[in-house]
């Protein structure tokens, strides 16, 4: 019989995100799938886990699939996993699970720990229709075709960014989505998490004065969660180590 594809949530950045079902799966899989084997190596290290570790990254996906789905036809268990959070979300992971369902391969999820689903839970901002758009492309002509496509899409707004792209993109936002309420997410369930909310223009001042380090969750409310006019440019909550605790 095949074996089976187990995709396991990590953690984004407190220890304690993991399920005690994923440690339970990691124990018990052949091999442990890894987009960094060094930095999964520490987190099983931490849980006394000792397992082999394969490589599986964005620029090897094609080779180490064929590889995985191979184990898989042999009867062997693989637990994929990717530097913090849900494998397949803005990480490797969708080409693997396409290659195992088509090999007649079993897939199964082991729920935990995603950044989009904790910062869109915490904002504020409506959750009973989001569209997740990932990371953004890195030209300028790119990004900004992108996002006047995502001005038309409705519900709340999410993207990932990084440190060095987020004052960049909140300039965008500006330009892009003017006067909707904007939520920054930074260092999601770690010790220094923040959440930073207010329009494009507030934010933008608000990272000018003081640089964030950190990966980024950035949530855009709907059009018609816009905020008044006589608000714009005062309206800024700061939550965090250097906020309100």
């Amino acid at each position: 019989m095949p074996g089976t594809l187990y995709l396991v949530a990590t953690p984004i950045g407190n220890l304690e995100d993991i399920t005690l079902r994923a440690l339970r799966v990691l124990r018990s899989c052949d091999v442990v799938a890894a987009e960094d084997t060094r930095h999964s190596g520490q987190l099983l290290k931490h849980f006394g886990i000792h397992k082999p570790l394969l490589s599986y990254f964005r620029f090897n996906e094609a080779r180490r699939s064929a590889e995985i789905i191979e184990r898989l036809k042999a009867g062997g268990i693989v637990a994929l996993v990717t530097d913090a959070g849900s494998p397949g979300i803005s990480d490797p992971g969708e080409r693997v699970v396409a290659a195992a369902i088509a090999a007649g391969c079993r897939v199964e999820p082991i729920p935990g720990a995603c950044a989009l689903v904790a910062g869109l839970t915490a904002s504020g901002l409506p959750t009973e229709e989001f569209h997740f758009a990932g990371f953004l492309p890195h030209k300028s002509g790119q990004r900004a075709r992108r996002l006047a496509e995502l001005a038309l899409v409705p519900g709340t707004l999410v993207l990932y960014e990084s440190p060095f792209r987020i004052e960049r993109l909140v300039g965008e936002l500006e330009a892009a989505f003017s006067g909707r309420r904007v939520v920054l997410a930074r260092e999601l369930t770690k010790r220094f998490e923040e959440w930073i909310r207010g329009t494009p223009a507030a934010l933008a001042a608000v990272l000018k004065a003081r640089p964030r380090k950190g990966e980024f969750v950035v949530l855009v409310a709907p059009a018609d969660e816009s905020v008044a006019e006589s608000d714009r440019g005062e309206n800024i909550d700061l939550t965090g180590p250097e906020g309100v605790e």
